[in-house]
């Protein structure tokens, strides 16, 4: 499992309870380190020592800068959740690293094989957390852990509780005693899926007929369905129960949250998620959470459908992620189908939230989800056709680019010959006109010399009359 979508969620949530005020009991770290570092050496003394033991099975760090920040944000998150644990009087919990280059031989034998996981190790059982790495988040899920896996309903006002549950698989039974041999293999059936699923039992007659319970008798709630489904052949066995759990763990409607983030998003349906963002504190989407749950209910026998409802208040810190990857405005509800590897998507046209879908509009819309008219995958195609179009749009524009080139070439060289010939004329012109110049300058030097010597004859001549 990774971390990666909620890194900076862990940090936000540290800087939440560093700084809350100190009437309301925040914790801050207090610098004690709780936290250890097992190995082949202390593993064993180490884990003896507490009754419940969290360990975190995590990649080496190495010597990437970003994965040892990480890492560090990661292992502080542990600090504080060891330090709450810490107070706790009921059991002793503790807290451990586990390397997975350095520590293989360890998680080898305490049968882990994923890394970046979170393990729970109790008296008789591991069980892993499949989400957000955050303090509190963890803590509460140990906490739950901790609480019996078959809760007892006495009273008018636990049943009241019990009813106002909606968001998760819940099953109730009646027996007659906690001595019955058929509550002790449900009690059995539910520790296999404790704290996931939760159970509840009633040895109250008065219970039982408010819930339509028959002696024996276990029935199974789909999260968000009023009605349950009656679990057949009763009185069962342990096994039976667990078989019909397993053929139904995967609601209608289920929601996604921080406990369960990476559960849910793992258990896709053909490699794909139908994923709706409602906000149930707005009107919007409080209206269109019942549409979709109107949906669930009409179509709850329908084994491929699957729908994640993700509420944007449990998750402020990745609405940008999900608005970026998604390219949806989360002021509004929204659906879509989802690629769980690559997160190609598709979302239903809501008119910019004028209008929301009826019930039919949804289920129409859903059916050709599951029928594959509306794919995700679809969207590379077109972005395979909108990159072959830019090619083809380069290579015309590279051919118009080439046919101008030669057309200015061509004008260039006509222009160049004008040039030349009408730089001839003018050279020729010129000559003339030097050689014309030249002839009258010589005419004119011709005529002076003839006078000049005229000049010179009469001179004589006056020179002779003396």
């Amino acid at each position: 499992m990774k971390w990666t979508w909620v890194l900076v969620a862990v940090l936000l949530s540290f800087g939440g309870l560093s700084l809350g005020k100190e009437s309301l009991d925040f914790p801050e770290y207090d610098g004690k380190d709780r936290v250890h570092d097992l190995n082949a050496k202390n593993y064993k003394s180490v884990m003896k020592k507490y009754d419940v033991m969290v360990v975190y099975y995590h990649d080496h760090p190495g010597s990437s800068r970003v994965a040892q920040r990480q890492f560090e944000i990661e292992e502080m998150a542990l600090e504080l959740a060891a330090q709450v644990l810490d107070e706790f009087d009921d059991e002793d919990i503790g807290v451990g690293l586990i390397d997975a280059k350095h520590d293989k031989v360890v998680a080898k034998k305490l049968g882990l094989d994923e890394s970046d996981s979170v393990f729970i190790f109790t008296d008789d059982e591991v069980i892993e957390y499949d989400g957000e790495f955050a303090a509190d988040t963890l803590v509460e899920f140990i906490y739950d852990v901790l609480e019996d896996p078959v809760e007892i309903i006495d009273n008018s006002r636990e049943l009241k509780g019990f009813e106002n549950i909606e968001e998760d698989i819940k099953l109730v039974g009646y027996f007659k005693s906690h001595k019955s041999e058929h509550f002790e293999a449900y009690a059995d059936a539910a520790e296999e899926f404790h704290p996931h699923i939760k159970f509840f039992a009633t040895f109250s007659p008065k219970i039982a007929k408010a819930l339509e319970l028959k002696l024996n008798e276990v029935d199974f709630y789909e999260p968000f369905m009023d009605d349950p489904v009656v679990i057949p052949g009763k009185p069962y066995t342990e096994d039976e129960l667990v078989d019909f759990i397993e053929d139904n763990d995967r609601p209608t409607l289920r929601k996604l949250q921080p406990h369960n983030m990476y559960e849910i998003w793992e258990d896709d349906v053909d490699g794909e998620h139908i994923i709706a963002f409602a906000e149930e504190a707005d009107p919007d989407g409080f209206e269109f959470l019942e549409i979709l749950k109107q949906v669930a209910e009409d179509n709850t026998d329908n084994p491929d459908l699957s729908i994640v409802w993700i509420d944007p208040d449990d998750f402020p810190l990745l609405l940008p992620h999900w608005e970026k990857t998604f390219g949806i405005d989360l002021s509004s509800p929204q659906i879509g189908v989802v690629d769980a590897d690559d997160a190609d998507s598709v979302w239903l046209d809501m008119d910019d939230g004028d209008d929301l879908p009826s019930v039919d509009e949804l289920e129409d819309w859903i059916e050709d989800v599951l029928s594959g008219k509306i794919d995700p995958d679809d969207d590379d195609d077109d972005d395979d056709d909108d990159d072959d179009d830019d090619d083809d749009d380069d290579d015309d524009d590279d051919d118009d680019d080439d046919d101008d080139d030669d057309d200015d070439d061509d004008d260039d060289d006509d222009d160049d010959d004008d040039d030349d010939d009408d730089d001839d004329d003018d050279d020729d012109d010129d000559d003339d006109d030097d050689d014309d110049d030249d002839d009258d300058d010589d005419d004119d030097d011709d005529d002076d010399d003839d006078d000049d010597d005229d000049d010179d004859d009469d001179d004589d001549d006056d020179d002779d009359d003396y």
